[in-house]
């Protein structure tokens, strides 16, 4: 019974007064690390996978990345930390203190107190090699391994900083986001708000000045490694005002072009893309907006601008650099007899009936437009092929996720 109690007397002595002990470490991500601009030997906790290592008589360094940012921290390490698990690709967990880094390369760096191997790499069976720059052909291979390289890195940051953009550009806007069927019997285009091309304009200047302003360093690797050239071609963009054309005066360009097309240009026939590409060059590589589109190439809902003997509808594609079209849409068909007769014509009345009640119970002036967010990472990239800005593609004979 003494014994008990003593020992009772004990474990609450050590619970009001515990022993001193070190704050645990703060796990911060390798942006977070790279950001701080004073480092005075907080003690930290990072997670990433191995990008280098140097291994020297008493020190030993790493390289270490977690796909927040292009560039990766610095480890400094014992020599005794030195394992053939720490191999290029290995995942790793490292816990130290950040101090002020003595090179100029870079403002920090981590002073390892522990280094745990989470999982290890094959570095030779690894389909990634350590300082190789591999074709984009090559990586689209392993769309599962490719995130993990400096340039589908970046593309993957740009990606959603610029996703984040648009939909901070509506926001402001007062635009409320909802979430519409991803299955529908519908064959439908765009969105169902108030517009004009201006807000096109802005949400594509906005977006691009956001990127460029928040992954300046990952969009400079694109452009200095897979599109010499792309940086003026968007500062051209983003300092002109885009032009806007009819798509008649677009296709009496077409004719005049010296340049031969596979599809022959008339009145009538859908722009292909060879023609999108020649009517921007045409414009100085400017951005240009087309509208009032033949009513016969465009579905029943666009609103019919009653301009005959040429029926066109007040619909708009905006054209850029490189990509073609980016941008689609149109104003809406909000009067009830034109759309009833529309549907009527085409035997879908009795398929669209509620379409229909939407004009007949409170209608309003509207329209709406779409676009292609991998044509534009494509356009502000200036990369080439759209394979190449989406995380798993899908495509013939290659569905390997």
């Amino acid at each position: 019974m003494f014994g008990a109690r003593c020992l009772l007397r004990a474990l609450r002595s050590c619970s009001s007064a515990p022993c001193p002990r070190h704050r645990p470490a703060a796990r911060v991500s390798v942006r977070g690390a790279l950001g701080i601009q004073s480092a005075n030997g907080e003690r930290v906790k990072v997670q990433g996978w191995i990008r280098s290592v140097r291994s020297q008589k008493e020190v030993l360094f790493l390289h270490v990345n977690d796909g927040s940012s292009l560039e990766s921290l610095q480890v400094v390490a014992d020599s005794s930390f030195d394992s053939r698990e720490l191999a290029f690709g290995s995942s790793v967990e490292v816990q130290g203190q950040l101090v002020k880094s003595p090179s100029k390369k870079q403002n920090v760096e981590l002073k390892a107190e522990k280094i745990e191997v989470v999982g290890n790499c094959d570095a030779k069976a690894f389909p990634v090699k350590y300082k190789e720059r591999h074709p984009l052909e090559y990586l689209r291979q392993y769309p599962h391994l490719r995130c993990r390289t400096n340039v589908l890195g970046s593309v993957l940051r740009v990606r959603s900083e610029a996703t984040a953009a648009i939909h901070s550009f509506f926001k402001d806007s007062g635009f409320v986001h909802i979430h519409t069927p991803v299955i529908t019997s519908n064959d439908c285009e765009g969105a169902g708000e108030l517009f004009q091309v201006e807000v096109m304009e802005n949400l594509f200047k906005t977006t691009a000045m956001t990127v460029l302003s928040n992954c300046p360093k990952d969009v400079e690797l694109c452009h200095k490694f897979i599109a010499p050239g792309q940086k003026d071609r968007l500062e051209h963009m983003l300092k002109n005002n885009f032009l806007v054309i009819s798509y008649t005066e677009a296709v009496e360009i077409l004719k005049q072009a010296s340049q031969n097309f596979t599809f022959t240009p008339e009145w009538g026939a859908d722009l292909h893309t060879e023609h999108e590409k020649y009517l921007v060059k045409h414009c100085g590589d400017i951005p240009v907006f087309v509208i009032n589109y033949p009513l016969a190439l465009k579905p029943f809902y666009m609103r019919d601008n009653e301009d005959g003997p040429q029926h066109t509808v007040a619909a708009v594609d905006l054209l850029v650099p490189g990509v073609g079209e980016l941008f689609g849409g149109s104003l809406r068909e909000e009067r009830y007899h034109f759309l009833e007769q529309r549907l009527a014509r085409l035997g879908l009345t009795e398929a669209y009936q509620w379409y229909l009640d939407l004009r007949r119970f409170g209608s309003v002036p509207h329209g709406g437009f779409g676009m292609g967010f991998e044509r534009y990472l494509q356009c502000i990239l200036g990369i080439d092929n759209i394979k190449d800005v989406i995380p798993f593609p899908r495509f013939t004979h290659s569905c390997l996720l």
